[in-house]
């Protein structure tokens, strides 16, 4: 629907941009004064690419749209859930939990990428 909306070099363009703030995000988070900034700047990197993504998809019926957006609302659920439940002590426990999150969700992916390669071979 949108595919023909972004020309290539927009959409490369647009994602070095949110790479940008992601590493401007990271360097404002190294200071308690620059820390709102840098928060700022991580979440518009993450719309941008995320908007990127969304408009350049191949096949963006209304079901994937669906599951993006539960995907998207329930991990949204879960950290706020989990903001609200650890204790400060507790964070450094809670951030490894959610890297390994990370890290599964990684492994996921790939298993899909490479379940599809087996599917149209």
């Amino acid at each position: 629907m949108f595919s023909d909306f972004m020309s290539v070099d927009l959409t490369a363009s647009l994602y070095l941009l949110s790479g940008v703030f992601f590493i401007l995000a990271i360097r404002g988070l190294s200071s308690p004064e620059t820390a709102r900034i840098g928060n700022y700047l991580g979440m518009s990197g993450m719309l941008i690419a995320f908007t990127v993504t969304i408009l350049n998809l191949e096949d963006n019926s209304l079901s994937n749209l669906i599951l993006i957006v539960a995907g998207i609302s329930i991990g949204g659920l879960i950290g706020t859930f989990l903001s609200k439940k650890v204790a400060m002590t507790d964070m450094p426990q809670m951030v490894a939990a959610l890297n390994s999150m990370g890290g599964m969700s990684a492994v996921l992916v790939a298993w899909a990428a490479f379940y599809l390669l087996l599917l149209l071979d």
